[in-house]
């Protein structure tokens, strides 16, 4: 992971602790309102939320690893520091990111 001192230099890459790890697809450069894993990532980023990127495969039939840490093959997951995951509907994601709403998931 590269290490940048502001959000504003690479959104999703910060200096220091990583909060969570946002486990997507691996098209990074699709940056549409629609696509599931964008839209959960910019919700990280509009929140101000330190987090790294974990890329998975693109074919659903070879997320063996997704599968074993979320019990899902689907992504966008978020993985928290103490092992715990959350996965739902990515406009439900995106939608409690944005209420800052995140971090309750893990209490």
């Amino acid at each position: 992971m590269r290490e940048h001192s502001t959000p504003a230099e690479a959104p999703g890459e910060y200096l220091g602790a990583m909060a969570v790890r946002l486990h997507r697809c691996p098209n990074e450069w699709v940056k549409l309102s629609g696509h599931p894993c964008w839209k959960v990532q910019k919700a990280l980023d509009d929140q101000g939320i330190q987090y790294e990127i974990v890329k998975g495969p693109l074919r659903r039939g070879k997320r063996e690893d997704l599968e074993a840490l979320s019990g899902q093959r689907q992504y966008p997951v978020i993985e928290f520091e103490d092992g715990t995951v959350y996965r739902a509907e990515y406009k439900d994601m995106a939608a409690r990111i944005a209420e800052g709403k995140l971090l309750e998931q893990q209490a």
